[in-house]
């Protein structure tokens, strides 16, 4: 029998430890326990992968009738939303909040992200749980690795030529490379399945995925270019993948970046280790939509399995927790989120620029 991939034991919520019944996170999590924000909703799911599922058959739809035509951009940019949409269900499915049955979480898991936007959904449970074990700790949360975008001084400091530039002006330029954010996943999926970095799985399960992306790929090119004309086609790529991208960064982007960050072997219980380190957003049941429910990421980081239409429920429980214990509980409006995370990114590429810029 195919298992394929294996979310890590942290997927859901963590067992407390023997003789641990008595630490604040035991004590919040029977609470929540017992409120029963825990229990699957099938209901809720049903409507909301049925619906997404329409939409993005809708969008392709709506393509293929428009045919060549520069309309094709309005297209790509409903498409981007509903891949972003898409992307946030193989999320919840990741986390094993969909459906009681391990089997059934991954298979949506695969068919949303594999198949109908072409991320690879085993690399990114591998990376997600690791991030998730510990967010924020420095050499271990793998969002927080030097890359593209430097996190801390120490991975500045290190920099030279084009790489210290991007480093310096990585504040300005953090929006903008959003757009190539959609792209970088894609890659990174199909990497991970050849050099087998960061991801656990028999070959059988990784050859699954392989024809998963690859049909992906094929009949997401063949249709863009059977249906648009050359420059047409390229136009409406740049666009979608573009936006995706950014949908996506825009998305994650205020969950973690500027909240305090750890040594790699600090000692900080679990409770206190997922909420300073997670920034909630505040707002509506459209802000719950727009973001796919990580505006709660406080809630979600402590636990992941719980239903996204719980979250919203769960914030009362764990505020006034916090309140109650002296921990310190962020919440912030949306555009002053994306300020924190780009006076973080300004104040890491300081040692790069010259002093009279301080």
């Amino acid at each position: 029998m195919n298992r394929g991939i294996e979310p890590a034991d942290h997927a859901g919520p963590p067992k407390p430890p023997p003789g641990s019944r008595g630490s604040d996170y035991a004590a919040l999590s029977r609470e929540v326990r017992q409120s029963g924000l825990l229990k699957r909703r099938p209901g809720y799911y049903s409507l909301k992968v049925g619906g997404n599922l329409l939409l993005l058959a809708a969008g392709w739809t709506a393509f293929a009738l428009i045919g060549e035509s520069w309309w094709q951009l309005l297209t790509a940019a409903f498409l981007a939303v509903m891949f972003t949409q898409t992307g946030f269900i193989g999320h919840d499915a990741g986390h094993q909040q969909i459906a009681a049955s391990k089997r059934v979480n991954n298979l949506l898991g695969r068919m949303h992200a594999d198949l109908l936007i072409g991320l690879s959904y085993g690399w990114w449970i591998a990376k997600h749980n690791r991030h998730h074990s510990h967010p924020n700790y420095i050499d271990r949360d793998p969002d927080i690795a030097d890359g593209a975008i430097a996190f801390t001084e120490d991975q500045a400091r290190v920099r030279s030529g084009a790489y210290a530039w991007l480093a310096r002006h990585q504040a300005w330029l953090f929006f903008p490379m959003l757009l190539l954010e959609g792209l970088a996943l894609h890659v990174a999926g199909v990497k991970a399945l050849f050099d087998g970095t960061g991801m656990r799985a028999s070959r059988m399960a990784k050859a699954g995925q392989a024809s998963l992306l690859t049909a992906h790929l094929v009949g997401y090119l063949v249709a863009v270019f059977w249906v648009l004309p050359p420059v047409q086609a390229v136009c409406f790529l740049l666009v979608h993948q573009g936006l995706f991208g950014l949908y996506m960064g825009c998305s994650f982007a205020p969950n973690h970046k500027g909240m305090p960050m750890f040594a790699k072997d600090a000692k900080i219980d679990f409770l206190r280790r997922q909420v300073l380190t997670s920034r909630n957003i505040r707002g509506s049941r459209f802000t719950d939509f727009t973001l796919g429910g990580l505006n709660y990421q406080i809630e979600h980081h402590l636990f992941p399995s719980m239903p996204r239409s719980s979250l919203r429920h769960a914030q009362e429980l764990v505020r006034a927790f916090c309140a109650r214990h002296g921990i310190a509980y962020h919440e912030t409006g949306l555009f002053n989120s994306y300020a924190q995370v780009l006076r973080h990114l300004h104040a890491v590429g300081g040692p790069l620029r010259p002093e009279l810029e301080y």
